[in-house]
């Protein structure tokens, strides 16, 4: 029998708002701001917002979105289905985290798997203020990490694009899966899966995020 775990949504937004930011009740957000002259955020505030049973995201600067009660550990199923609602001015990643923990401090530490508008889907780890390819010398890599398969959806006439991330965590395995292709599999070993998990969202970006959540 299947047991879901869905994200923790609600219709209202949060009496507390900090900084103008909008967040739901228990969400947290952690704000990367750039510190590229040449690659700025622009101007507004970052933006978690419940649209139907998922996310409206907007974010002028990366972040990463979370909820305290949404923890796993053992074998499971991280997915998502991420709609990019118009292209940004350049490739601009977004997409899972999974294996988190200390996010709100100096010591954060998780993986993501994200896409990209260019059709490249992206497997990285932070731990602090660094960022590391999870996975070297994959075939094809740019020199960022990222890899550009078919099975990404970029942007339609209408310049939207809808993709569906998964990450499968098995007893000796990960797969990283775009819209049912497993685009890279790898030893558990080595990387860490247990913790909180949630969602990234590059700067520069406008998205919605549905069926969120975690199938044992």
């Amino acid at each position: 029998m299947k047991q879901i775990i869905t994200a923790s949504l609600i219709a209202l937004l949060s009496a507390t708002v900090l900084s103008a930011q909008s967040v739901p009740t228990g969400w947290r957000e952690r704000i990367d701001r750039s510190t590229s002259a040449e690659d700025p955020d622009s101007e507004g505030d970052v933006k978690l917002l419940t649209a139907g049973s998922g996310f409206h995201i907007e974010t002028p600067s990366a972040a990463v979105f979370w909820h305290p009660s949404n923890s796993v550990t053992g074998n499971y199923t991280l997915r998502g289905s991420f709609t990019l609602n118009e292209p940004s001015g350049h490739t601009n990643f977004y997409g899972l985290i999974f294996g988190g923990s200390g996010l709100d401090g100096a010591a954060q530490k998780y993986t993501y798997f994200m896409v990209a508008q260019n059709g490249a889907w992206l497997i990285k780890t932070r731990d602090g203020d660094a960022t590391t390819t999870t996975f070297a010398a994959l075939a094809g890599a740019a020199r960022n990490g990222s890899v550009v398969s078919d099975a990404v959806q970029r942007p339609g006439a209408d310049g939207k694009s809808v993709n569906n991330l998964e990450v499968r965590v098995q007893a000796s395995t990960v797969e990283f899966v775009v819209n049912g292709t497993v685009v890279h599999s790898a030893p558990k070993a080595g990387l860490v899966t247990d913790g909180l998990w949630g969602v990234r969202s590059n700067h520069l970006l406008n998205i919605n995020v549905a069926d969120l959540g975690v199938v044992r």
